[in-house]
């Protein structure tokens, strides 16, 4: 039952999410993160990656939303890939840095109108007292925006976990799990290895 070979964290975590995108029937981006309040009280949702290189994995929110909140007090967090058809998990957790607002207008003026349009008119994570009300402020935005360029809110941009830790874990029978974890000594020196019981 030997132990699989694992390569540099970033480039496994690529390689696991490439095999997700040809095997997940729906959204194989699709990681959870966690935060927490100002009283330490944890916070979990499921978010959709929308980059992933050396520098972190990145992803874009509503910066007065409770996620948004919570990552501009406390700059920490952690990440959760689950694949149920590949029977592997990768957990992340690391510092947190805002994009660019370079790096925000691009990928904003990528996404489709509908989208764009919904970023001004959600007022995400407080109430609101019906669908209506929802709808009624697309309506206002639509008018607005017409037919012409829509900007980035600056209330709208992404955030960046930039990793001091993964652990790759990977199924197999009688729970006998695989476990890998890589943990950031520093730039010089890279990661520190180890496997770990399941």
């Amino acid at each position: 039952m030997g132990s699989a070979t694992f390569l540099e964290p970033f480039t496994q975590a690529k390689e696991w999410l490439t095999h997700a995108e040809k095997s997940e029937v729906n959204d194989p981006t699709a990681m959870a993160v966690a935060t927490v309040n100002k009283s330490g009280a944890p916070s979990l949702r499921m978010v959709l990656l929308k980059a992933c290189d050396e520098n972190g994995f990145v992803f874009y929110t509503n910066f007065e939303s409770r996620k948004g909140e919570e990552l501009l007090a406390n700059p920490n967090a952690a990440l959760l890939f689950h694949w149920k058809t590949l029977r592997r998990q990768i957990r992340i957790e690391g510092k947190v840095e805002v994009v660019s607002d370079e790096e925000a207008d691009a990928y904003f003026a990528s996404r489709p109108r509908t989208s764009r349009i919904g970023a001004w008119a959600s007022k995400q994570s407080r109430p609101m007292e019906g669908r209506f009300e929802f709808e009624s402020e697309i309506a206002r935005y639509t008018a607005k925006f017409g037919t012409g360029d829509i900007p980035r809110p600056n209330f709208w941009s992404g955030f960046r976990l930039v990793p001091s830790y993964f652990e790759f874990w990977r199924d197999r029978k009688y729970r006998l799990h695989e476990r890998k974890t890589f943990k950031l000594i520093d730039k010089q020196d890279g990661w520190e290895t180890e496997e770990i019981y399941p």
